[in-house]
């Protein structure tokens, strides 16, 4: 970062917040007006602090797959356009093939050859071209597309739920690692926002039923560049997702018995659809296929416990053994997402940006032991069959939690990589607390003036 950002990073930033404040009136009614901006602006101080984390306090020099790495490769192509806009057109739309026309530019790129990174490169480009490709103006441009994404998860919930509007505001837009790693030049910026817009696209398509063509566009183009991006995502979240739409539609049947009668089919349908659809994602990708998930899980564990031991990072383990077979996987289950959840232990923080993950931990240990105590474990169940909503959003979280605290055995990558699961699991607990609580509060006996006859 230099002179160039301080040129243009104060324009951009007029610019979002003039649209900022002439949009809020459409997307926000007077209960919740007060989160919009204040919402925005911790994801762009979030977005220039990544910046400032990375070059002063990790000396920039951080592993090749970091926000200055997307940065640097994506010059390579704002240079490009520069010189010749034709080969900068090429190298944009490029599927890693090194051809004659693109060799002298996409040699000098780390990651040309990777599919995922390079889709974070050609938006990194793209928004070059309107920035002078200064970074603190892409990311504050990368904040602020990415809280589109949140807002409208957050305004999708707020509508099932308004008496939960400051609750779930905290869930979703508030928490520190949530707007801090979700908000630079990183890959978690982009899924991040378009898992909240994938999320408002299924409440508005299949629980309110409005604005399908929209709606539906908005949801598959939202999952597109999750998979793009970060497939396992997708792996998690369709399957909750599907169960989600099932369990809710079931729910507008009117008599009981019916009801009862047809949740087990509809459980079984969804249980299938949402295997079905892993299976086809997977297809995709080899590397994510349901027969190679166990051996991409113990090369990620394996690679990002090198680098967490090489460069002095903060490494875990779930035992003393590398056995990721499916019974070994499945036997490690409740400590990954443990680990995920719950970890780092305040013990375990070695330094400030540790010890920050450690206490929002522990804040979510305390936050999850106290909605349990107050809905009580044996009607636990009973309100996740009930609320489809809250199985979504927890049946997701430990299924993501699952995924990422099996693989990566490295705090100061979980840190980043954990960060879709927060909002949904807060979310859910809080949902969870407020309809307990709610069912313990008698209404009170209006005068008989008031009684219907």
């Amino acid at each position: 970062m230099g002179i160039k950002d301080l040129l243009i990073t104060p324009v951009w930033l007029g610019i979002i917040y003039f649209l900022a404040y002439s949009l809020r009136p459409a997307f926000t009614d007077p209960r919740i007006k007060r989160y919009f901006i204040p919402g925005l602006t911790v994801k762009i101080i979030g977005a220039l602090a990544v910046g400032f984390i990375y070059q002063f306090y990790y000396g920039g020099g951080r592993p090749s797959g970091d926000t200055f790495a997307y940065f640097k490769d994506a010059k390579v192509i704002f240079n490009a356009f520069g010189e010749n806009p034709v080969t900068g057109i090429r190298l944009l739309l490029a599927n890693g093939e090194m051809t004659p026309e693109i060799f002298q530019y996409a040699n000098r790129m780390y990651w040309f050859g990777s599919s995922t990174e390079y889709f974070v490169i050609r938006i990194v480009a793209f928004l070059g071209l309107f920035t002078g490709h200064a970074y603190a103006a892409i990311a504050v441009i990368f904040a602020a597309l990415s809280f589109s994404g949140i807002w409208a998860m957050y305004r999708a919930f707020y509508k099932l739920f308004p008496m939960l509007h400051k609750e779930l505001a905290i869930a979703m837009l508030f928490i520190p690692s949530v707007f801090f790693w979700g908000s630079g030049i990183l890959k978690d910026t982009i899924t991040l926002g378009a898992l909240g817009w994938a999320t408002w696209g299924i409440v508005r398509v299949f629980i309110e039923k409005r604005g399908l063509v929209l709606a539906g566009g908005i949801l598959l183009l939202s999952l597109y560049t999750i998979y793009s991006i970060k497939i396992y995502i997708v792996l998690c979240f369709l399957p909750a997702a599907i169960l989600w739409i099932f369990l809710a539609n079931a729910e507008k049947i009117k008599s009981v018995a019916i009801r009862v009668a047809v949740l087990p089919f509809v459980l079984l349908i969804g249980g299938i659809l949402g295997y079905y659809a892993m299976v086809k994602v997977g297809e995709d990708n080899n590397r994510y296929s349901l027969d190679k998930v166990s051996e991409t899980a113990e090369i990620t564990a394996r690679y990002l416990t090198y680098v967490g031991e090489s460069q002095g990072g903060s490494v875990y383990t779930l035992g003393d053994d590398y056995d990721f077979s499916p019974a070994g996987m499945l036997r490690k289950f409740p400590l990954a997402v443990n680990v995920t959840l719950f970890r780092p232990y305040l013990w375990e923080a070695h330094n400030i940006v540790m010890l920050l993950s450690a206490l929002e931990s522990f804040l979510t240990l305390l936050l999850t032991f106290w909605v349990i105590y107050k809905v009580g474990l044996g009607k636990l169940f009973g309100y996740l069959l009930a609320r489809p909503i809250i199985s979504f959003c927890l049946l997701f979280a430990i299924a993501f939690s699952f995924a990422v605290g099996i693989s990566t055995y490295n705090f100061g990558s979980l840190v980043r990589y954990k960060i879709p699961m927060f909002p949904f699991y807060l979310a859910g607990l809080f949902i969870l607390r407020y309809l307990a609580q709610r069912k313990k509060i008698k209404p009170k006996r209006r005068p008989k003036a008031f009684v219907n006859p």
